[in-house]
This record gives C-alpha cells, sequence and structure tokens, in this order.
C-alpha cells in the first residue's frame, strides 16, 4: 500500500511540473544522481544535470507571466505522460505489480492532473499568481513526499484527484449551461 502512495505522490507531481522533480529525484540518489531512474539512467549525469536545472529555472520563470504559462502547457501537456510513467516506476518496488501497470497509471495520472491545470488556465483566462506557487510548493512537497513519507504525498494525491473530477463535473455543468443560453438567444 505505501508503494502504491508513493507513486501517486511521485506521477501526481509529474502532472504538475516536469523537470523540478526530475531534479530533486536526481538530488534525492546522492551521489548516483540518475542512476536508479528508468531510461534517465542511460544518460551521462551532466548532461541529465543541465538540463533538467535549465528546465527548472524555465518552468519557475515562465510560469509566473500568462504567455509562459500557455507556452509551457504544450510541453507538459506532451511530456507529463512519459515523465509520470519514469517517477511512478522510480519510487515503486517491483512487488506491487508489473511494471507497464505502474507506468500506464502513473502516465495517466499525470496526463489528468495536466490536463486539469489546462482547464483551469483557459476557463480563468490565465493561473494567478498565487495558484502558480501553489503548483511549485506542491510539486516539491509530493517528490519530497514519495520517497520520505508516502502516506501524506499519498493522501495529498487524492485530494488533487477529487479536485480533477470535480472540476471536471463543473466544466460539464458550465459547457452545458452554456449551449442552453446560446440555443436561447438564437431562437
Amino acid at each position: 500500500m505505501i508503494d502504491i502512495l508513493a507513486t501517486l505522490s511521485a506521477s501526481a507531481a509529474a502532472g504538475i511540473r516536469i523537470g523540478i522533480p526530475l531534479l530533486i529525484i536526481g538530488f534525492l540518489h546522492g551521489g548516483y544522481l540518475w542512476s536508479k531512474v528508468p531510461i534517465l539512467s542511460h544518460i551521462s549525469s551532466p548532461v541529465l544535470l543541465a538540463f533538467f536545472s535549465i528546465w527548472s529555472v524555465v518552468e519557475l520563470v515562465a510560469s509566473k507571466k500568462r504567455l509562459g504559462q500557455r507556452v509551457l502547457q504544450i510541453f507538459e501537456l506532451l511530456l507529463s505522460p512519459i515523465v509520470g510513467a519514469i517517477m511512478g516506476l522510480t519510487v515503486a518496488s517491483t512487488t506491487i505489480g508489473p511494471n507497464w501497470l505502474i507506468a500506464v497509471i502513473g502516465g495517466l495520472l499525470a496526463l489528468v492532473f495536466q490536463l486539469v491545470q489546462v482547464g483551469w488556465f483557459y476557463r480563468l483566462r490565465g493561473l494567478p499568481l498565487w495558484a502558480v506557487f501553489l503548483q511549485d510548493f506542491l510539486c516539491v512537497v509530493l517528490v519530497l513526499f514519495a520517497f520520505k513519507a508516502p502516506w501524506p504525498g499519498g493522501l495529498i494525491t487524492l485530494i488533487l484527484l477529487w479536485f480533477a473530477i470535480r472540476s471536471a463535473k463543473e466544466w460539464y455543468d458550465w459547457y452545458w449551461q452554456y449551449r442552453r443560453r446560446q440555443s436561447k438567444a438564437k431562437s
């Protein structure tokens, strides 16, 4: 059960940001950096360190402006399932299930969280600054909890998943109310 919560927590972090969780995972592995991370273990550590450091700074800076949020969302929407799968596989032990299932669940969870962010971005016409800082904080906390305290990390992830489901229902209701108003205006 603890491995499942750790997997969910790490994958949720990848659904919020991409570079920051991968950079933190490298530092949490100590001197080995990404040597135990699937797929990334085949790439040189200095190259990964430079790339993830630069990408993390870009995420932190660009996410504070509306145009930067929009550009980041394109990359993060495309890459979040892959990073979510990598993050899930990194923290999971092989005892909780087959690797392909862990990768699929981690990737889908990251994609769902990324889709919710995109939905709120378009609904609010840009995320407010307090929400962006909350995203950064949650991303770091979820990665740390995935390794150090899976119970709180998993609980936070499940609360965020509930919020995502609730948001989808709100958008669905909003969409149909909008359609009804349009059809009344036409007649």
